[in-house]
């Protein structure tokens, strides 16, 4: 049985990296009931003022440095870590990435819960099974992001020490393949289609993994952050249901009169499905069906291409 949810409205929340395709439903959803302050590099000062007519405040920082955050607020109820660097150098990317969420925690120590989002692809490639938690880690994405898999893992030790070492409340959440109405994975698949570009999958198809629409993370944030333990809750974070790159394909094709075409390439991103069963009985099972995701994903960005 889940977890009894937080209530997150009235409190005071640090969100590190708002500017990702994750973290900007999130930021629409908390802005309106909570304190929200983001922190980030903000290189694109048009992105800071768009948080800010929502409400929210912002502090410029790089978690790489922890003197850049004695701007941040370090009495806030919760800690929410979305940022991350994939800049290919691994010095700073590690630095970056791992170090990073230990400066930020080191900051709120005080925090009632951190929740730190990392990916499945710190897990070693293992063909059609399904992973669990306790699955051996792996360099996952080297072909494509050769620093991501390395530093999400660096991250997710450094996480677990600083919640050890100040005592906090923490949860590691997994994330499979998040998207949503502001796209993700499955909609640069349909442009490519759209543009009669193949689809480089792995030659040990189907390539399964979980669909995350955002309606369904941000429902779980309160009992993700329930979860949190000084020991660390790591949660594998993923729509409950498993379907592969060439199903949602070929119904994203289907919807949009376009017919995909699929490449065999072995460096391509290979099944990474995700085992459940943790991550249902401690936050329940989501809700949004991937084909209604998917649809509302198309009407929102693309309602021109839609021929059913």
């Amino acid at each position: 049985m889940a977890l009894n949810p937080v209530d997150i409205s009235g409190s005071r929340v640090l969100l590190a990296g708002p500017g990702g395709q994750v973290a900007a439903p999130i930021v629409e959803a908390l802005a309106p009931i909570c304190e929200l302050t983001a922190v980030a590099r903000f290189s694109d000062e048009a992105q800071r003022q768009r948080l800010q007519a929502l409400g929210v405040h912002t502090v410029r920082g790089d978690l790489a440095d922890h003197r850049s955050l004695r701007d941040c607020p370090a009495d806030v109820d919760y800690v929410l870590n979305l940022a991350v660097v994939k800049s290919g150098d691994f010095n700073y990317d590690m630095r970056a990435n791992a170090e990073g969420i230990g400066n930020l925690m080191a900051h709120c120590r005080s925090a009632k819960a951190v929740l730190h989002f990392s990916s499945t692809a710190v897990y070693e490639y293992a063909g059609h099974e399904p992973r669990s938690e306790d699955a051996p880690l792996g360099d996952n994405h080297r072909a494509m992001f050769p620093t991501y898999s390395l530093s999400k893992i660096a991250a997710e030790s450094v996480c677990r020490f600083a919640a050890r070492q100040y005592d906090i409340p923490t949860t590691i959440a997994r994330l499979s393949v998040p998207y949503g109405n502001n796209g993700g994975w499955p909609f640069f698949h349909l442009l490519m289609m759209k543009e009669g570009m193949p689809i480089d999958v792995h030659p040990e198809s189907p390539n399964y993994y979980n669909l995350l629409h955002s309606s369904d993370y941000i429902d779980k944030l309160p009992y993700l952050l329930a979860a949190a333990d000084s020991d660390v809750c790591t949660l594998n974070f993923g729509g409950s249901e498993a379907v592969s790159i060439e199903q949602w394909c070929r119904y994203l094709g289907e919807m949009c009169g376009l017919e995909p075409s699929f490449r065999d390439n072995p460096q391509a991103f290979g099944s990474l499905q995700i085992d459940t069963e943790k991550m249902h009985s401690v936050i329940g099972e989501t809700q949004k069906d991937w084909r209604q995701g998917l649809r509302e994903m198309v009407q929102q960005l693309a309602p021109e291409l839609i021929r059913d």
